[in-house]
């Protein structure tokens, strides 16, 4: 007699307690880096705020290097996204858009990266390195999706014009936080969404020039709703 295969997957097992606890390090880590700056938090703010000892936490991380290159792997794999394959143009505005939103959600959660990011890359090869590869990633991904918009007819853009597009585009995203936290020191914690918003908003503004067609009218349209 045949045996019916269950259609259920077997429960995975539970983490370990040494797993569990790996993991509540990296994320009071990442919420004390982002909240306080990371140059200001050291591995005792961290196990204070864990209310473990030293010696627990570096049983499981040697020293704080060792915790900011496992989240900076966290970042690394969540911001490795591309934009969606352009169908048309009014389609490709609005998949741009939830782009951009993504990316600039994922800056935000690891944004002690971003605002002490001149610093971190200073001291440390390894990240420097890395982070090169992301932009370098995020630039192919830039270059990609206009050539798609120009052979669609949507946009209007020589090869030079492209490039210097990306670097624009590039240099927004990198710094964004540091100019919102400048102009908005106050308020910039207490309201994330409009600050991604505002970031995805200049994006897409420094991509506006160069569309026409229904591709710059269903971008009109999109940037009334999403700032009104």
């Amino acid at each position: 007699m045949s045996i019916i295969p269950s259609p259920f997957k077997p429960l995975a097992p539970p983490p370990s307690r040494s797993a569990r606890t790996r993991e509540r390090i990296l994320k009071v880590s990442l919420d004390l880096f982002n909240a306080e700056g990371e140059s200001n938090v050291t591995t005792g703010h961290i196990a204070d705020e864990l209310d473990i000892s030293p010696g627990n936490l570096y049983y499981h991380f040697r020293n704080k290097n060792e915790i900011i290159h496992h989240l900076f792997s966290d970042f690394e794999k969540q911001i490795d996204i591309a934009p969606e394959p352009i169908n048309d143009a009014p389609s490709a505005m609005e998949d741009l858009w939830l782009y951009l939103h993504m990316m600039f959600e994922r800056i935000w959660q690891y944004r002690f990266l971003y605002r002490n990011l001149d610093d971190l890359m200073a001291r440390d090869a390894k990240l420097r390195s890395h982070f090169n590869i992301i932009i370098g990633h995020k630039r192919e991904a830039i270059r990609g999706m206009c050539n798609s918009l120009v052979d669609a007819g949507a946009m209007r853009a020589t090869a030079p014009m492209i490039e210097a597009l990306a670097e624009n585009i590039l240099v927004v995203a990198t710094y964004w936080l540091n100019y919102e936290n400048l102009k908005h020191r106050a308020g910039i914690r207490d309201d994330p969404k409009r600050h991604l918003t505002r970031g995805v908003y200049q994006v897409m503004r420094l991509l506006a020039p160069y569309l026409v067609g229904e591709a710059k009218s269903h971008l009109d349209h999109l940037m009334d709703h999403y700032t009104s």
